[in-house]
């Protein structure tokens, strides 16, 4: 990563693709091992592209020892630990640990990211604190923040993960913040969403 501090930053949150550890929902509807396989190929191309010079891209992989050192994802991007918790803490922990600047998370399973809609969700960081690319059941595939000043305590606290409430519960967790919110996305999670 470039030493300046200021660069931006996207962070992919992935994990090692193990039959039965990713895409569960999706693996019920296909076969774990299929879903597995979807999962490294949509990975593999998003990675693709969305490596752009306008920002580093990082990989939050999981589990931490083995993502750490899988051969699975292109040796050439930097990685760091997700750690334990559940998605908040992970989360948290990425927004927390990088040298300030701005941040964008996004999760690998989401077919329609290109570097335009990366590109849009950090101009919104200009103008705001926070920004969200919402997802259509209620939760987001993006969250991103300006991190000009500590990042809240209150980040992530008490949102309720894989429901119609995580981005009101998470931007609840921002008092006081400029929030944007930017294209709408879809993740898949069964295969009425491939």
């Amino acid at each position: 990563m470039p030493g300046n501090i200021w660069r931006k930053r996207l962070v992919v949150m992935i994990k090692e693709p193990h039959p039965g550890r990713v895409k569960t929902r999706l693996g019920r509807d296909i076969g774990m091992t299929t879903s597995a396989w979807w999962f490294r190929h949509q990975v593999a191309g998003l990675l693709r592209r969305i490596v752009d010079p306008r920002w580093d891209v990082i990989l939050a992989v999981a589990p931490d020892h083995e993502g750490m050192t899988s051969r699975v994802w292109p040796p050439h991007l930097p990685r760091t630990p997700q750690g334990r918790g559940n998605l908040g803490d992970r989360m948290g922990r990425v927004f927390r640990t990088l040298p300030p600047g701005p941040v964008c998370v996004i999760g690998a399973d989401i077919p329609g990211i290109t570097p335009a809609r990366i590109a849009k969700a950090f101009d919104a960081l200009g103008h705001h604190d926070a920004v969200f690319g919402p997802a259509p059941d209620g939760g987001y595939w993006l969250v991103g923040m300006k991190r000009t000043a500590p990042v809240p305590p209150t980040l992530f606290s008490d949102v309720r993960w894989s429901t119609e409430h995580a981005l009101a519960d998470t931007i609840a967790t921002l008092p006081g913040a400029r929030v944007a919110l930017v294209d709408h996305l879809r993740d898949v999670d069964t295969v009425a969403d491939l």
